[in-house]
């Protein structure tokens, strides 16, 4: 016998069948929302959980001593242009590398990943398989980085950073005290530019005029300059943060001939 179909039994299934198609959306509504709620969570668990936090890491209350057993190993921090500034603190002596903002020096680009970097800025560089290998560094205040603070305890030994020659040894005034010196180097690959190295106490030997080499010719050893002025570096190195600050400049700008 033949189903006979009315107007009232097809609006009752076509009113079914909406409730079907709207269960079925909302199922998969919820659905996306879990998978999207999951996926952000594991790139959120996976940022953090590398070393490259947004936190301080803990810095021991004891300072270890100082390092003075052997030049560094080829390690490049940072560029200008051609220009490449390897590590100056003896092999095992680097505590920590920070960068900041400074007067007329040129922009210095770092070369390993930032630690402090955002949480939206490292999910980016996850996504997009961008993240940076090397020595990581924190930025120590806002703006452009244009110091490098390369730190380490109080009478490591320093060595060049860059091929050169030195042009200039100034004493460093801190407090009124002369703490160490500034070292000028005008490097070999960029003579336009000169390099700056500050909280350095000189080898007496170290004269204006000598040639030096990156990672071998010794300039002198970490000045203790957290004693008398508050290092930004202390957060994040050992021994109150002291360290060596580089700088680069145009030779002009320092009136260097």
């Amino acid at each position: 016998m033949a189903t006979v179909t009315t107007p009232r039994s097809r609006h009752a299934a076509r009113l079914r069948a909406r409730r079907r198609r709207a269960q079925q959306r909302a199922r998969w509504v919820a659905l996306a929302v879990v998978l999207g709620t999951v996926a952000v969570g594991t790139l959120a668990l996976t940022a953090f959980g590398d070393s490259g936090t947004s936190s301080a890491p803990r810095v021991a209350s004891v300072s270890p001593p100082p390092v003075n057993s052997a030049p560094p190993e080829t390690q490049v921090l940072a560029t200008v242009g051609n220009l490449r500034l390897q590590s100056p603190i003896a092999q095992g002596g680097l505590t920590a590398i920070g960068f900041h903002d400074s007067e007329d020096a040129l922009v210095l680009q770092p070369v390993g990943p930032q630690a402090n970097e955002g949480l939206l800025a490292r999910l980016w560089h996850r996504i997009t398989g961008s993240s940076r290998r090397g020595r990581q560094w924190y930025q120590l205040e806002s703006g452009s980085l244009r110091t490098l603070d390369a730190g380490a305890v109080a009478g490591t030994d320093v060595y060049s950073p860059v091929d050169g020659t030195v042009v200039g040894i100034r004493d460093q005034v801190v407090s009124g005290r002369v703490v160490g010196a500034e070292i000028e180097l005008r490097p070999t690959a960029a003579p336009s530019l000169v390099v700056t190295l500050a909280n350095v106490r000189p080898d007496r030997a170290l004269t204006v005029g000598a040639n030096v080499a990156s990672g071998s010719s010794k300039l002198g050893r970490v000045a203790d300059v957290a004693r008398y002025q508050r290092q930004a570096l202390a957060r994040y190195g050992a021994d109150r943060g002291n360290n060596v600050s580089i700088r680069v400049y145009p030779s002009a700008s320092l009136d260097v001939r």
